[in-house]
């Protein structure tokens, strides 16, 4: 039963901690709002130390094949190329208000954090079968991992054009596909499955074309030099915050 129980126990207290550090956050709007730029900034950085310092490395490490993850790295970002003309398409075929339509970056986001979310899942389920040492540090890591990814991407929905009270909810619904992965790797009791092999490298495709594709362009916008500046060492400490994590792993 155990091997049961705190799997489960860890991946609701990371939902938990991350929705708590979101909710609180979305407590003062206002200042959210005006501070936008830096969380976009925080998501860019996280994204792609998430990227290239985590899901690439564990993609090789779990598969043999190098061009198996080079192939599915680049249908990662094909694939949420792909969507975004598509989303393109349908508000231009819509004819949507401008200020009340979502960019976007906001539906890839809640797709690609999800996405994430499942992986996660898989590894925390995955780890348990191992030994309840390796699952507990593991969970511990990825605590550090999505705090800062989870504010980032609120702020990236936010920024989109969804709303404080819908970007919550979307990222509530969005920690439930944690516990979907989890109790998939309880269930087929392996952590190096096909479902593992692909999800992994195309994540990682999709959150660098997010991060290179999407924010960065938003980033531009800024033009006075304190902003930048901000911008710069918020982007380095999204990246830093995933390179700490790798002295924790």
């Amino acid at each position: 039963m155990q091997t049961y129980i705190y799997p489960i126990i860890s991946v609701l207290i990371i939902s938990l901690v991350s929705l708590l550090g979101v909710f609180t956050l979305s407590l003062k709007e206002k200042i959210l709002r005006k501070y936008i730029f830096v969380l976009v900034s925080l998501a860019v950085g996280a994204l792609l130390g998430d990227a290239f310092l985590h899901l690439i490395p564990e993609a090789f490490e779990i598969i043999s094949n190098p061009i198996h993850v080079s192939v599915a790295i680049i249908a990662g970002i094909l694939i949420f190329f792909v969507l975004e003309k598509f989303l393109h398409w349908h508000h231009h075929q819509t004819g949507a208000d401008d200020k009340h339509c979502i960019h976007p970056a906001g539906h890839m986001i809640v797709i690609s954090d999800g996405v994430h979310n499942f992986i996660d899942g898989l590894i925390i389920g995955s780890s348990y079968l191992i030994s309840i040492e390796v699952g507990i540090a593991t969970t511990i890591a990825i605590i550090l991992h999505e705090i800062p990814q989870e504010i980032g991407d609120f702020g990236v929905l936010v920024h989109s054009g969804y709303s404080v009270k819908k970007a919550l909810w979307l990222n509530f619904l969005s920690a439930l596909f944690a516990i979907l992965g989890t109790a998939i790797a309880l269930f087929v009791g392996t952590k190096s499955g096909f479902l593992t092999s692909w999800l992994i490298p195309i994540s990682a495709g999709g959150f660098i074309y997010i991060a290179m594709s999407d924010l960065i362009p938003e980033m531009h916008k800024v033009k006075s030099t304190k902003e930048s500046v901000i911008q710069i060492l918020a982007v380095l400490v999204g990246l830093g915050s995933m390179f700490i994590l790798l002295l924790l792993e």
